[in-house]
C-alpha cells in the first residue's frame, strides 16, 4: 500500500545527547503537515481539513481534474477551521468566510437537513451556529456512536433519509451536553473538596468519564477555573487524557517535559492528548504544578474590552458595520464593548438549566427599553443578588421577576429575529452591580 499521512500537529520530538531537539516522523511514503521544518507552504497555521483540502487540490491537479472543482470542498473545511479553534487568518479566515457563503446557499442535503433540525433554517450562519451548534452534532457521532453517520449524512442524497440522519446526530448531541453536565459537575464537586482547587494545572482522574467528552468537560473545567486541565479516563488498555490550556500556558511543551512518565502523547499549545500508566498519574499531577511558572495574574481571567459604548449608540447599522470583520474566532475575536450605570427593571430566567438570564433595561434619561441576554449568568446573577441583598430579597426577584438595578455590562450588540421581526439586543458577556 502507498501510505500518504496528512497532520496539522505540532511535531513530535527527542532530545538527542547534545540537547539539541530531533522530530519523531513516523514512516509512510509521504507526509503532509506544514508544519515539519523542512516544509516550505507558507502557511503553517491550517487545520486538518484544510491539510485535506490542499491535498486534494494537488491531487486534482495532478490527475488532470479542473483544480477548481476542489473549491467545492471549501465549505466542508470551513466546518473544521471553524470548530478546531484554528487562528482564523490569513488562508483560514479565506476558508472560514468562503466556506460560510457557501454553507448559507448550500446544496447539500444532509447539512440542509441538519440546519433545519437544530432550527436555523431562517438564521444567516456564522460562526458560532457552526462552532456551537452544526459541528458538535457532526462530531457527537464520533464521540458516542460513528462517524459513519456523520459522513452518510454529509453524502446523502434523499430527504427523508437525511432528515432522519439529522434527528440522530442532533439527538446524540443532547445526549452528550447531558453527559458532559454531569461529568463536569461530578469533577468541580471533587476539585472544591480537595487540595486541587490551590492547583495551577488541575490533573483529574475519572474513571467513568466517557472518552469521547473527556476534551469537552477539560475545557470547561479550564473556563470555570482559568488554569490549564487535564481530564484522564478509564480507557480501554490504560488511562487516556484530553487536556486544555490557557495563552499563557504551552500545552505541548510541557507535556514535552514530562515524556518520561508518559505512555504517548500530542498536540497544540492550546490543546493535547495523552496515555499514561494509571500508577504515574499522581507523579505527573505533581511534575506539572512543580515546573508551573503561572502567576496570579496569568491565571487571572481577562475580557478585553474594545470600547465604552452607551446604550443609545446601539443601532442596527452598527451591527451591520461589526459583521463585516465576521467570521469572528481565535486570533480575530469578536468586538467587546462596555458601559456601567445600566438600569434594569426586570429580568427573566430561561433555558432547562434555568441558568440563562435575560434583562429588561431602560436607557438612561430615556423610556427606550432594550432587551439584553446573558447565555451562562443565571448562577452569577443569583449569587451576587443574595451577597448584595439577602435570600429573601433574592426569593422576592425570583417569584416577581422585578428589579430595580443599575448594572456594568461587557456585550455585543446583535439583531435578534423572532417571528419575522427584528430587534436590537445586547449579548452580554460579563456583568456586576455598579458602583
Amino acid at each position: 500500500m502507498t501510505v500518504v499521512i496528512t497532520d496539522h500537529h505540532d511535531i513530535p520530538f527527542v532530545d538527542d545527547d547534545n540537547g539539541k531537539k530531533e522530530f519523531v516522523i513516523p514512516e509512510a511514503d509521504a507526509i503532509i503537515n506544514p508544519k515539519q521544518k523542512d516544509c516550505k507552504y507558507p502557511f503553517k497555521s491550517l487545520c486538518g481539513a484544510g491539510v485535506a483540502l490542499k491535498f486534494v487540490q494537488v491531487l486534482y491537479e495532478k490527475m488532470g481534474i479542473d483544480k477548481q472543482k476542489a473549491y467545492e470542498f471549501i465549505e466542508y473545511a470551513a466546518v473544521g477551521t471553524i470548530c478546531d479553534v484554528v487562528d482564523l487568518l490569513d488562508e483560514n479566515r479565506i476558508i472560514a468566510k468562503n466556506g460560510l457563503e457557501m454553507i448559507n446557499k448550500t446544496e447539500n442535503v444532509g447539512i440542509k437537513a441538519l440546519i433545519k433540525e437544530t432550527s436555523l433554517d431562517e438564521k444567516r450562519i456564522n460562526s458560532y451556529h457552526i462552532g456551537f451548534v452544526i459541528g458538535p452534532c457532526i462530531n457527537a457521532t464520533g464521540r458516542l456512536d460513528s462517524a459513519t453517520l456523520a459522513l452518510k449524512l454529509l453524502l446523502c442524497d434523499d430527504e427523508n433519509e437525511a432528515e432522519g440522519l439529522a434527528k440522530k446526530l442532533h439527538d446524540l448531541n443532547v445526549q452528550r451536553q447531558d453527559m458532559t453536565t454531569d461529568s463536569v459537575n461530578a469533577i468541580i464537586e471533587t476539585i472544591e473538596n480537595s487540595d486541587m482547587k490551590n492547583h495551577k494545572v488541575l490533573v483529574v482522574y475519572k474513571e467513568d468519564v466517557h472518552e469521547s467528552i473527556a476534551g469537552i468537560v477539560a475545557g470547561r473545567l479550564k473556563e470555570r477555573y482559568n488554569v490549564p486541565s487535564i481530564v484522564i479516563t478509564k480507557g480501554e488498555k490504560m488511562p487516556k487524557g484530553s487536556a486544555r490550556s490557557i495563552e499563557e500556558y504551552n500545552m505541548f511543551e510541557e507535556l514535552t517535559k514530562c515524556k518520561k512518565v508518559l505512555k504517548k502523547f500530542g498536540g497544540h499549545p492550546l490543546a493535547a492528548g495523552l496515555s499514561i500508566e494509571e500508577e504515574n498519574i499522581d507523579i505527573f499531577r505533581q511534575t506539572l504544578n512543580d515546573n508551573c511558572t503561572l502567576t496570579e495574574d496569568d491565571i487571572t481571567p481577562k475580557i478585553r474590552i474594545d470600547k465604552q459604548l452607551k446604550l443609545n449608540e446601539v443601532n442596527f447599522n452598527l451591527v451591520k458595520e461589526i459583521e463585516k470583520l465576521e467570521p469572528f474566532g481565535k486570533s480575530n475575536s469578536h468586538p467587546y464593548f462596555a458601559e456601567k450605570n445600566i438600569n434594569v427593571f426586570r429580568v427573566y430566567f430561561m433555558g432547562k438549566e434555568k441558568n440563562i438570564v435575560k434583562f429588561f433595561c431602560r436607557n438612561v434619561n430615556s423610556f427606550e427599553k432594550l432587551d439584553a441576554i446573558c447565555f451562562d449568568g443565571g448562577d452569577k446573577f443569583k449569587e451576587i443578588m443574595e451577597e448584595k441583598y439577602g435570600i429573601e430579597k433574592l426569593n422576592e426577584i425570583l417569584q416577581s421577576n422585578k428589579v430595580n438595578l443599575e448594572l456594568d455590562f461587557i456585550f455585543s450588540p446583535e439583531i435578534n429575529e423572532f417571528n419575522g421581526n427584528k430587534s436590537l439586543q445586547l449579548v452580554v458577556k460579563d456583568f456586576r452591580i455598579s458602583k
